[in-house]
């Protein structure tokens, strides 16, 4: 039997010792490696409701940028992905990028909340949808709804006039 390249002169327990060694080490280092990894996917995967401008950025994210029906799920009071005027957006955004085939992208400004009470707020932004080659763009105010239940949560958005 041949002896592996580090421990090619020692014998005996000597060379058992650089074995547990070695293995310990390999060992620690994938247990660190695992930890890292944990820690990495929980922060990516954390659903962020502590603040209500928060969870609306998010929810806009989800649901109009990533098109996550699942992630907005998460983000909402009764656990569907929109309500329907922000579907309605949405829906008519795919439509026109299938029927012309180009792509939209969505931004939004600055989300100004609007407190009423310690556990409800208002929350407004311009939703901004711009095709990817610069040839159009508009926006729309939108005033969304939020709630602290068990962390903040976007309860409806409607379209101002």
């Amino acid at each position: 039997m041949g002896s592996v390249w580090f421990v090619k002169g020692a014998t005996g327990p000597r060379k058992r010792l650089i074995l547990v060694l070695a293995a310990g080490i390999v060992a620690l280092l994938c247990l660190g490696g695992g930890g890292i990894a944990f820690v990495l996917y929980d922060q990516e995967t954390r659903v962020d409701r502590e603040d209500p401008d928060q969870v609306v950025s998010s929810y806009l994210r989800a649901y109009l940028v990533n098109r996550d029906d699942e992630r907005a799920k998460l983000l909402t009071c009764d656990g569907q992905p929109a309500t329907s005027e922000i579907a309605t957006l949405r829906g008519d955004v795919e439509s026109r990028e299938r029927r012309y085939t180009m792509n939209v992208a969505f931004s939004w400004g600055s989300l100004q909340v609007q407190p009423s009470s310690d556990d409800r707020a208002t929350v407004q932004t311009e939703v901004r949808r711009a095709v990817s080659d610069g040839s159009e763009a508009l926006s729309d105010r939108w005033s969304f709804t939020v709630e602290d239940r068990d962390g903040w949560r976007v309860c409806s958005a409607t379209k101002l006039p």
